[in-house]
């Protein structure tokens, strides 16, 4: 069809003329309500990204010489990030001479990562990063 002829009749039903495949010789064209097809196409958008989950990566900061009871705490609260399928950084951080000895934080680490073993996985394993030690864990 020629493109005069396609375009007075897109105009007579009161639609738009839209290139659907430019590339094809002859360039395909459809007649519709450009307007309408630009709302529904948002419409989906909207619905598929309302259904999405964004994991997000939640920090627990933990010292060497941590008490029991505060303990048990940080790590109710990981186990609450975790399961809502979130992922949970472990941060140990060292303070002025703590540094010298990892292996306290190395240990408070490894006590965290064996009370989740049910609920979590470990993603990256411990590291020494600066005055910090860190872990991720993620959901099962």
């Amino acid at each position: 069809m020629e493109v005069d002829a396609a375009l007075s009749a897109a105009h007579e039903q009161g639609y738009d003329l839209v290139e659907v495949a430019p590339m094809a010789r002859p360039p395909v064209v459809r007649i519709m309500d450009y307007g309408k097809y630009k709302f529904e196409m948002a419409k989906q958008a909207r619905l598929a990204k309302k259904k999405q989950h964004v994991i997000q990566i939640k920090e627990v900061k933990y010292r060497p010489g941590i008490e029991e009871h505060d303990f048990e705490t940080k790590t109710r609260h990981a186990r609450r990030f975790l399961s809502d399928g979130n992922k949970v950084k472990v941060t140990l951080m060292f303070r002025g001479r703590q540094i010298a000895h990892p292996e306290l934080g190395k240990a408070v680490v490894d006590r965290v990562a064996a009370s989740l073993t049910d609920v979590a996985k470990i993603e990256t394993d411990a590291r020494l990063e600066g005055k910090a030690l860190t872990m991720i864990l993620t959901p099962k």
